[in-house]
């Protein structure tokens, strides 16, 4: 079983490739600053931190809406 559940995650964004983009966009950040939000993450790599992190509720995600 996966920790945090597909269940979980899609309540805190609205589609699947929202949470991908959201998840690598965070992950990379994280290489390059070596920071996380998440003071002990059960994962070792960093998209998991990255799901982690969104599940907290410490990530979101704002769409543009260009008209």
């Amino acid at each position: 079983m996966l920790d945090p559940s597909i269940d979980s995650l899609m309540k805190k964004l609205d589609s699947k490739y929202t949470l991908v983009t959201v998840a690598a966009r965070r992950a990379r950040e994280m290489q390059i600053h070596r920071d996380q939000q998440i003071e002990r993450p059960k994962s070792h790599k960093f998209v998991g931190k990255a799901l982690e992190e969104i599940d907290a509720g410490l990530l979101s995600f704002e769409t543009d809406n260009q008209e």
